[in-house]
């Protein structure tokens, strides 16, 4: 069995249904969507009350920092009491400067409004880092927080900075692609510190085509190749790496 640690999933762009039925095919049996601003937030919720299958991130991303007011933070806070048995973290939340480092501070102020919120609860982070490591980093050691990396393209030494103050690296399809340098940074972390994601619809591990969480099966044997590990063997330790940083209970844990 395998889970989908990170994905987005809409109406707009997906029959979910559909979706769901196809991930269960390749033992994708279980999903965790990202919220990133207040109506996917709330999106996030009503399939999460749903679909048993899906369990949520609930956050504020740092594109939406600018807009993001105290009252948004303390609906965001009300949202993870209120929904707590399916709510397994906080994300996608982080710090994003290739595109937006004119609200840099204000995107520093809105990560650590949620930090605090993750520290409240005891929930995990799911991190959003774009050319903002230096920064990202301090301010997670700082907090004493754990979670996800998410989406992780950095060094290996990078990785390791992060894997030694308690995070997980989150890998998907940019593993498999040819130009990328990921897979070696892979092939020197232990597997215990790293969850699969899709971040569907977005970075599917076929060009030009919509990612789907059917496609962490395809990732996990991409890593488990070059890891050297058996197909059960990567679900066996996959599942305790995602339970382990999200603390949730699925049926069927005997895979």
């Amino acid at each position: 069995m395998y889970i989908d640690t990170h994905l987005h999933l809409s109406n707009e762009d997906y029959n979910i249904d559909e979706v769901i039925k196809r991930a269960k095919v390749s033992d994708v049996n279980y999903f965790i969507t990202g919220g990133t601003n207040k109506e996917n937030n709330l999106c996030d919720i009503e399939l999460s009350k749903k679909y048993e299958e899906v369990y949520i991130t609930l956050g504020f991303h740092p594109e939406y920092a600018d807009i993001i007011t105290e009252e948004d933070i303390k609906l965001l806070e009300n949202q993870i009491v209120e929904n707590s048995k399916k709510v397994v973290g906080i994300g996608e939340i982080g710090l994003d400067y290739h595109y937006g480092k004119e609200t840099k501070e204000k995107q520093i102020w809105l990560l650590k409004k949620q930090l605090e919120l993750a520290k409240k609860y005891h929930l995990p982070v799911v991190i959003h880092s774009r050319d903002a490591t230096f920064d990202t980093y301090n301010i997670l050691k700082e907090n004493k927080v754990t979670g996800v990396i998410h989406c992780f393209s950095g060094s290996l030494e990078t990785a390791k900075e992060y894997i030694n103050i308690g995070f997980k690296l989150g890998i998907g399809g940019v593993v498999t692609f040819k130009n990328s340098n990921l897979k070696d940074v892979v092939e020197k972390i232990d597997i215990k510190d790293i969850v699969l994601e899709t971040d569907s619809p977005y970075l599917s591990p076929y060009r030009g085509c919509k990612n789907e969480p059917k496609n962490i099966k395809i990732i996990s044997d991409y890593v488990g190749n070059i890891k050297k590990l058996s197909e059960k063997q990567m679900q066996k330790i996959l599942l305790k790496n995602t339970l382990d940083i999200f603390n949730i209970k699925v049926k069927n844990m005997k895979n």
